[in-house]
C-alpha cells in the first residue's frame, strides 16, 4: 500500500463487447480501491460497443465504493483514440490504461501508482514476461514485435505494451498531439522523459471472444510504421535503386550480345519478366507514397479523433 495522500489516480478502461467480464472486473476493481491509497476514480470510455456493456455499468456502478465518469462515444473509433478520450476526461494527478478484459492483473495499477507517487518514474509500461495465447497467435506476435523493436521503435520491450501509468505532464502532452491514426503507445516511447518497466504475465482469455482481430492489427501494424518511421520510402528507394542497377547491367550484356550478333531473336521471356518485375514495383510505390498522403490528407483536415456523444457522473457508494 502506498502512502495516503491528496493525490488522485484515475484509471482509464475502454470498453468494446466486454459484457461478459464486467462483473469479474468490478470484483476486481473493488479489491484494487482497498489496497490503493490515493483518490481513486474509473474513467469507463464506452467505444461503441454493441453489445449491454453501457447498460451493464449504468446497473451496478451506483453500489461500487469508487466514483466514475462513463464516457460515451458516438460510435467505435478504436482503442487507441478510446483511451486518448478517457485520458482527456480524466481528472486525476495520475493515470493508468487497463483493458477490461482482465487478462492483466490489475494489481499493476497499485505498482503503477506507487512508482508515480514516489516519483520514480514519468511513464511506467506493463510489460508481457509471458502471455496465454494460442500458440500461433503467440508467434504472429513475437514476429511482429521483433520487426516492430528492429525497425519502427527500438526501445520497445519484446512483449510490446498494452498497459501503462503516467504522470498528468504526460497526459497532458499526449491529448496535446492532433495526429489522426496514430498509436498512443509508440507516442509515449517518442516523448521520452523517465521511463520503467514492470513485468507481468497476460492471463488467457475467460469470457467471450477478442475484439482485437486479425484486421485490426494489420491496421494497427501499418498506422505505427507509417506514423513512426519512413522505414516503407526507404524499402522502396533501396528496391527502386538495385532494380535499375539490375535493369542497367542485365540491358548492357544483352546490347552487347545483340552488338555481337549471339541474340538471333530478340527475348520474349526476357521482356516480359522485366515488365511485371518494374510493374509490381511501381504499384508498390504508388501504394506507400498513396499511404502516407492519406495521413497527411487524414491530419490536414483536422477531424477529431472521437466524438463524445455523452457523459455521465456516478459517485459510487460510501458505504
Amino acid at each position: 500500500m502506498i502512502p495516503c495522500g491528496d493525490k488522485m489516480l484515475s484509471l482509464v478502461i475502454p470498453v468494446y463487447k466486454n459484457e461478459a467480464s464486467l462483473d469479474r472486473l468490478l470484483k476486481a476493481l473493488t479489491e484494487l480501491k482497498r489496497n490503493l491509497c490515493v483518490g481513486f476514480e474509473v474513467v469507463w470510455v464506452i467505444d461503441g460497443s454493441p453489445d449491454r456493456s453501457l447498460e451493464i455499468l449504468r446497473q451496478r456502478l451506483g453500489g461500487m465504493h469508487f466514483p466514475s465518469r462513463i464516457v460515451v462515444l458516438s460510435r467505435n473509433f478504436g482503442a487507441f483514440n478510446a483511451i486518448a478520450a478517457g485520458l482527456r476526461q480524466g481528472s486525476g494527478d495520475y493515470f493508468a490504461v487497463m483493458a477490461a478484459d482482465v487478462q492483466e492483473p490489475p494489481e499493476l495499477v497499485i505498482e503503477f501508482a506507487r512508482t508515480l507517487h514516489d516519483n520514480e518514474a514519468d511513464i511506467v509500461f506493463g510489460t508481457r514476461e509471458r502471455r496465454s495465447d494460442p500458440w500461433l497467435s503467440d508467434v504472429a506476435s513475437r514476429l511482429f514485435w521483433t520487426i516492430y523493436r528492429k525497425f519502427v521503435v527500438r526501445d520497445m520491450p519484446r512483449g510490446g505494451v498494452d498497459i501503462f501509468g503516467c504522470t498528468r505532464t504526460i497526459r497532458d502532452h499526449v491529448v496535446s498531439f492532433p495526429e489522426s491514426n496514430t498509436n498512443i503507445i509508440a507516442l509515449l516511447f517518442w516523448l521520452g522523459f523517465r521511463r520503467r518497466f514492470i513485468t507481468y504475465e497476460r492471463a488467457a482469455r475467460r469470457e467471450g471472444e477478442s475484439a482485437w482481430t486479425v484486421m485490426k492489427k494489420v491496421r494497427y501494424a501499418v498506422d505505427s510504421i507509417f506514423s513512426f518511421t519512413d522505414l516503407p520510402i526507404q524499402v522502396l528507394l533501396s528496391a527502386g535503386v538495385v532494380g535499375i542497377t539490375v535493369a542497367s547491367i542485365f540491358g548492357a550484356v544483352l546490347l552487347v550480345a545483340r552488338l555481337l550478333r549471339q541474340i538471333p531473336v530478340p527475348g520474349y521471356t526476357a521482356i516480359v519478366l522485366s515488365v511485371v518485375f518494374f510493374g509490381g514495383l511501381t504499384s508498390l510505390g504508388l501504394g506507400i507514397v498513396g499511404q502516407y498522403l492519406w495521413l497527411t490528407l487524414q491530419n490536414a483536415r483536422r477531424r477529431p479523433n472521437y466524438v463524445i456523444a455523452e457523459t455521465e457522473e456516478v459517485p459510487g457508494s460510501r458505504r
